[in-house]
Parts: C-alpha cells; sequence; structure tokens
C-alpha cells in the first residue's frame, strides 16, 4: 500500500476504545487504508453488496446476534462496516453492542455519502465515535519530484512519506486529478476509468439512496455544474439552462456536497467595503472527476484549452483539501466592479490572500488586487502570495511573494 498522510494519526486512534467514523468520496481509498490497518481476523460487513445491504436493511438485528456470537478474546475484537450509509439502523446497534460492554469491539464505520443519514436523523454515535474523513490525495502524498518541493503556505505536520505516490507534472495533475485509483493506473486506462466514475459510480451512489427521481435531469445539471465548476453559482442561470427548478437546482448542489464530489467556497465578508459578491463559489473535489462530468476528454488539450482556470481550481482543491485535515476556513472576495482575491484562507485568526496566476513570469501588476487587500487588513494579513508557475520563490514587494504551485 502507498502511504496516506492520515494513516499514522488514523491507526493510533484506531486503538482508541470507542467507535471510529469515516467519510468520503467513492474512490478516495477509505476501504484500502481502514482494511490496511485492521488487525487480520477483523469483521468486515461489506454493504455495497446488494445480498448483504438488503439482508441487513431487513433485519438489523441480525447484526447484534452476529457481532454477540464472535468469540470473547484477550484484546478488542474490530468490526468493520463498509458503505454504512446503505442501512443507518446499523448506527443504532453499534451503538446497543459498544453501551453493552465497551471493551469487547473496535467499530470501524464507512460511508460515501451523509444524505441519507441526515435525512433519517441517523444516529451518528454521539460521545462514542472519532469522525474522520478522506479526500483525494494533497501533494505530501504525491511530492513533486522537485527536491524544493516543500510546503511554505499550508504545511500538513508529520515527517515525510516514505513510500508516496507516483509523481506526476502540473499538466498531469489539472488532466486526470488526484483520485488514487486514477494516479496508480496505467495513463491509457485514465479517461476511461474517469468517465466511468461521473457516470456509473454516481448514477450508482444516488440511485441506491434513491436521492434523486428524474435521473435524466440530474445528468443535465451534473454537466453544467461541472462545466461551471469554479464559477460562482447562478442558479438561476443554470435552471434555465437545463429546465429545472431553482429549488430543484439548489438541492442537487447540496446532494453533490452531501456526496463529497462538491464543495462551496463562501464569500469573503469581513471587509468594510460595501459592493462585494455574497454569492458562493462551486468547485468539484477533483479535476478528472469534473472534466469527465462535464462531458470533456481528460486529455492535456483540455487542460490547454483554459488553462488559467483549471489551474485555479487546482489550485483551490489542494488548498480546500489541506484545510479539511488541520483547519480553516477557504474564501474568496470578488467586487461588484470586478476586483477580485482568488482564494483567501482564513486560521488561527490570521487572513492568506492568493491570487492565481497561469504565468511564468509573475508581476506586481498580478498583485495589484492583492496589495489592496493587505492594506485593508493589516491587523490580521501580514503576506500576500501568487501561486504561479515560477520556478523559485520570488519577493515582488515585501508584501508580495510568487509561489511556485510546488510550493504551496
Amino acid at each position: 500500500m502507498l502511504d496516506r498522510w492520515s494513516q499514522e494519526s488514523f491507526g493510533n486512534k484506531l486503538n482508541k476504545p470507542y467507535a471510529h467514523i469515516m467519510f468520503g468520496a467513492r474512490q478516495t481509498g477509505k476501504s484500502t487504508l481502514i482494511k490496511n490497518l485492521l488487525p487480520e481476523d477483523a469483521t468486515i460487513f461489506d454493504l455495497s453488496e446488494p445480498a448483504a445491504r438488503a439482508s441487513f436493511s431487513a433485519r438489523p438485528g441480525d447484526f447484534v446476534k452476529i457481532c454477540k456470537a464472535i468469540p470473547r478474546g484477550k484484546s478488542p475484537h474490530y468490526v468493520f462496516i463498509d458503505e454504512v450509509q446503505a442501512v443507518p439502523a446499523l448506527f443504532d446497534a453499534v451503538q446497543h453492542l459498544y453501551d453493552s460492554d465497551k471493551n469487547r469491539f473496535r467499530f470501524v464505520l464507512c460511508g460515501s455519502s451523509a444524505r441519507k443519514l441526515r435525512l433519517t436523523g441517523a444516529n451518528l454515535l454521539p460521545g462514542r465515535s472519532f469522525l474522520h474523513h478522506l479526500y483525494p490525495l494533497v501533494m505530501n502524498e504525491q511530492p513533486y519530484a522537485d527536491a524544493r518541493s516543500s510546503s511554505i503556505l499550508l504545511k500538513l505536520p508529520g515527517n515525510k512519506l516514505s513510500n508516496p505516490f507516483p509523481s506526476w507534472s502540473l499538466i498531469e495533475r489539472l488532466t486526470y486529478g488526484s483520485l488514487p485509483g486514477i494516479v496508480t493506473a496505467g495513463i491509457e486506462d485514465r479517461g476511461d476509468l474517469l468517465k466511468s466514475y461521473a457516470v456509473i459510480y454516481l448514477e450508482e451512489e444516488i440511485r441506491r439512496e434513491a436521492l434523486v427521481k428524474d435521473w435524466g435531469a440530474f445528468l443535465r445539471f451534473l454537466q453544467m455544474a461541472a462545466a461551471e465548476s469554479g464559477k460562482i453559482v447562478n442558479f438561476a442561470a443554470i435552471s434555465k439552462e437545463t429546465g429545472i427548478s431553482q429549488p430543484t437546482v439548489k438541492s442537487y448542489y447540496q446532494l453533490l456536497e452531501d456526496i463529497y464530489v462538491g464543495f462551496r467556497v463562501q464569500a469573503f465578508t469581513q471587509s468594510q467595503r460595501k459592493n462585494l459578491l455574497s454569492t458562493p463559489r462551486f468547485l468539484f473535489f477533483d479535476l478528472g472527476v469534473r472534466h469527465a462530468a462535464a462531458g470533456l476528454t481528460p486529455s492535456a488539450d483540455t487542460v490547454k484549452a483554459d488553462p488559467g482556470a483549471i489551474f485555479e481550481q487546482w489550485v483551490g482543491i489542494e488548498l480546500w483539501k489541506r484545510l479539511q485535515y488541520i483547519g480553516g476556513k477557504l474564501m474568496y472576495q470578488r467586487t461588484k466592479d470586478g476586483s477580485e482575491i482568488d482564494f483567501i484562507i482564513e486560521t488561527e485568526g490570521s487572513l492568506i490572500p492568493m491570487e492565481v496566476k497561469w504565468t511564468e513570469k509573475p508581476s506586481m501588476q498580478d498583485a495589484r488586487h492583492l496589495l489592496t487587500f493587505v492594506e485593508e487588513n493589516r491587523k490580521c494579513c501580514s503576506q500576500g502570495y501568487i501561486i504561479c508557475r515560477c520556478e523559485h520563490l520570488m519577493k515582488l514587494h515585501d508584501r508580495i511573494t510568487a509561489v511556485p504551485w510546488f510550493m504551496i
């Protein structure tokens, strides 16, 4: 198994006497990570298998009976339930077993959707569980081959991984994204795998939970939402283009968030300016899936058709994933007259504004909005950054630094 950044901390927590719940999109490596850390005698229930899902849906009490039949050992017995959102009643069964004897079992529950759990008011074991998330690969897990590639902006804690995923060029990252199975696949297979993810996996996820009644309408929305990824959401325009009501469009966006394939970047509202836009931006969680969902062929030609916008999305996705692990908030700022800051990180009371430019030779012309933002927010912002394709760190101004993409 190739190294994941969270495997050491997650493995250490697995030994603690609590249940463990891990959420994340399909194919982010949740099951692989968990199974690699479990002892060989662990009991595993895979609810993506139709027979198991149907059986426990009809008789969730059978889960309690099966667990109680497991011989008691000197150490806790690990029980892993994969795709647990398919049978929410199993959370109650886990609570019953946990409360009966906190040291007999270690329950690990894994899911790829929070929607059904939220709608059914599922018991997520408050006070009895640790909640974990897993995302597509971050740069720590798939570092750039250049020796200068250590992060200077949002560095994840921990040591350098000893067995990371294969290093890719920037174009490859913008083309195929960062799902573990895509990164390790042959180049000839990546496009087909991403297309199947965008249709087959999403359809299976959504149909299984009866989340969408009109699949054709959702596919129209999905293609439009993917094409518009990275932009400020325009519900009215998408509604008009797809023939879907605005309330339904909004519910579809929420659905993408609930199955962890998209996220909102909220507008920065702490400024004293009066002409700020407040509508969020929406990004897909992975560029390869985004291309396929938009009906585009994941290829270098797709990237070269609009490299700046795709590069900006890649930076936003990378920042967002890291912030989910270490804490913090990702925002943007845009005024009605067109002044814009691509991304603003809020962490530990400080603001870090960033502009993303598809250039190898950044200049202060690229940083004019950044400098204004830094001046307006002196109390909590000391430096602005341009993320670009330069080869070295560059000091453009006392308060503006240009950063190579592989050092964010």
